[in-house]
């Protein structure tokens, strides 16, 4: 499995990678500063409150060819930033909310100009929606 993880630098900068974000057990202590049991506490309280299913959050994978690791994705890492009172846990918070308010804006601009196109434009129109690019039409 391909996976990327969520790390705050020295200085406090959360860096967030593009992709999957999947994180052990450990990787998540480390992240947020607290100990084993904290986390789990957290995360048993988190599947409790019925927030996230641990069927779409939660995967078990082979660390090593002997033993198996716990993975959470990114909604896990989230609702415990906002679970947790710790530093770190506060800067995630805050980096989450700042994409929330300030989203980046990612994307194509793609001009076309119909004359006498005999194309299917909701095909186009489709794939453009479902890739995230804005257009303009020209006729």
């Amino acid at each position: 499995m391909e996976r990327t993880i969520i790390t705050i630098s020295e200085s406090g900068r959360v860096n967030i990678l593009s992709g999957n974000v999947w994180m052990s057990e450990m990787e998540l202590v480390e992240l947020f500063g607290v100990i084993v049991p904290t986390l789990r506490a957290a995360i048993k309280a988190i599947y409790k409150s019925g927030a996230l299913s641990a069927i779409t959050t939660l995967r078990c994978d082979l660390a090593t060819p002997t033993s198996r690791t716990t993975f959470y994705n990114i909604e896990v890492v989230i609702a415990l930033a906002f679970r947790l009172n710790t530093y770190e846990s506060c800067r995630i918070r805050q980096k989450v909310l700042e994409g929330i308010s300030h989203p980046q804006k990612a994307g194509i601009n793609l001009f076309l100009m119909l004359k006498s196109v005999k194309t299917s434009i909701i095909t186009i129109l489709n794939k453009i929606i479902s890739n995230r690019i804005a257009i303009i039409i020209i006729k």
